[in-house]
Formats: structure tokens, sequence, C-alpha cells
């Protein structure tokens, strides 16, 4: 059983905030009209990710936009019934100079998030830039480089094909792990010490105003 653990001194009087947690699975989509990223990641604080799913879903570029983002749908569907994740992660929509790619992007994102919110899921947007700093540190990363920290972190033996993929499974990684810290700061925040900088000035017994 995962769980975080903090430590943080009230006075005299040492508290320890413990939240055992379940795994987390999140299904991060990159959206896509030809080209939907499909994929389902598992985590718990403190250990690596592991991989439940990964795939694309493919749709013809000459057929009715109707029918292409029908079949979308009914393959998210799909996903969320079988590998049942508890958040669903989007990447969110930038600007392009290809109006019609974005537009494709936008409505097949769009198709993802009702998805998620007929079932009750919550949703997270993440920015290309997020997801790269997330999981390989670099804001501007490369996809090559981002493939590679996937596979590794995920200790897959085979690349993710296509790039749709290894960005789905990124996106879950990226939520994963920027959710953790999120519930950290907010755990060390309801101590009453602010900060998790804070938390860790006081249990070594440091106080403000400079004085030890």
């Amino acid at each position: 059983m995962g769980g975080a653990r903090y430590d943080v001194v009230h006075g005299a009087h040492a508290v320890t905030l413990y939240a055992p947690r379940p795994p987390a699975r999140v299904l991060g989509i990159d959206p896509g009209l030809t080209r939907c990223g499909l994929g389902v990641v598992d985590g718990v604080p403190g250990r690596p990710p592991g991989l439940v799913a990964v795939g694309v879903i493919r749709t013809v570029a000459g057929d009715d936009i109707s029918a292409r983002l029908l079949a979308i749908e009914e393959e998210i569907e799909r996903w969320l019934t079988e590998y049942r994740p508890d958040t669903v992660a989007v990447e969110r929509v930038f600007s392009q100079r290809n109006v019609r790619t974005v537009m494709g992007t936008a409505q097949a994102g769009a198709v993802a998030i009702v998805c998620a919110a007929r079932r009750g899921l919550p949703v997270a947007l993440h920015t290309p830039s997020e997801v790269k700093a997330a999981v390989t540190g670099n804001g501007r990363a490369g996809k090559e480089q981002v493939t590679t920290m996937v596979m590794r972190l995920l200790r897959m033996p085979d690349r993710p094909r296509p790039a749709d993929a290894a960005d789905a499974l990124a996106l879950a990684i990226c939520h994963l792990w920027r959710d953790t810290a999120t519930q950290r700061r907010a755990a060390v925040a309801r101590s009453g010490l602010g900060t998790p900088a804070a938390g860790l000035a006081a249990a070594a017994g440091v106080r403000s105003g400079g004085d030890t």
C-alpha cells in the first residue's frame, strides 16, 4: 500500500501526516483525428509508474467528420469501461499555424472530455511543455527524448509506436506526478505550516527571523 509521509513539528510536538492511498490509474489521451493516442498508467507515490495499456485510435482522413468523431468516442468509451481509470489526462490544445490540424485536435480532445464527464471522472489538461518537463526535466525536449524516457520509466522493451502512443503515456505519467506533488503541498498546507519548505525548516528546528 503506497502513501506519503510528512513529519512536521508544532512547538515540541511532532505531527505525522500519513495518508495511505491505493494505486491511482490515469488514462492519458493525446487527441487527434487521424491518430488519437491512448495510454493507461498506474502509480503509487514513491514507486515507479506501471504500464497498463497503450494504443492508438485511427480514422480515415477522407471519412465524414461526424463518423470519425463517433469512432473516437466509441473507442474511448471502450477503454474507460475496460481499464476503469480514476482520472483522464488530455493534452491541452495550443496554437498552431495549421488551423485545420488544430481544429481536429480540439474536436477529438472535446470528445475525450465529454466521455470522461459522462462517467463523472475528473479531467486534467496539460500542455505539451508541462508534459515534457515532467517526464524529461526539459520543457523543450523533442519527441525522441520523451519516448526514450517513457520507455525507461515504464520499463518497456519496445518503443511505443506511433509517437502519439508515447505521448499519451507521457501525459498519464505527467498527471500522476503533478497530482502527487499537489496533494503533498495541500497536506503540508493543512498542517498549518504553509509550504513543504516550512515544514522541513520546522522539523530541523529553524525558526523565523533568523533565530535557531
